[in-house]
């Protein structure tokens, strides 16, 4: 069964769109610990981000660093916080965060409860 990023991907599920290339996708997280945070997933389907080939895996580092940047031009802050976590979704995939202290990429703090229109306007700024 795809995952639910795998459907996004697909098109079967809308997402606010960051960055994309053949192999990557970056859209906005819709339950995000902070304002700014991204996915990066790999558009093929592979569920432990360490069962991706070495080669892809440093093409998606890659392709997060540039997302990363974008983020940290909308979004000033000390960092942008990379995590994987992978419990949550199986599908490989990158947390991007811009962050001041670490507590700000603490994953047991509350998320953000955003309006669509509140993820419309990040998601543009971002890629302003």
């Amino acid at each position: 069964m795809a995952s639910i990023f795998s459907k996004i991907v697909a098109g079967d599920i809308p997402c606010y769109k960051i960055a994309e290339d053949d192999k990557f996708l970056a859209f906005l997280d819709i339950l995000p610990l902070q304002k700014g945070h991204v996915l990066v997933i790999p558009k093929t389907e592979i569920d432990y981000i360490f069962d991706i080939e070495d080669d892809l895996l440093a093409e998606m580092m890659v392709f997060s660093k540039k997302v990363a940047k974008k983020i940290k031009a909308a979004f000033p802050c000390e960092r942008i916080g990379v995590a994987v976590i992978g419990l949550e979704v199986p599908h490989a995939h990158i947390h991007l965060i811009p962050i001041n202290k670490m507590d700000d990429m603490n994953f047991s703090n509350p998320k953000m409860n955003l309006t669509q229109e509140e993820l419309a306007a990040i998601a543009a700024k971002i890629n302003s």
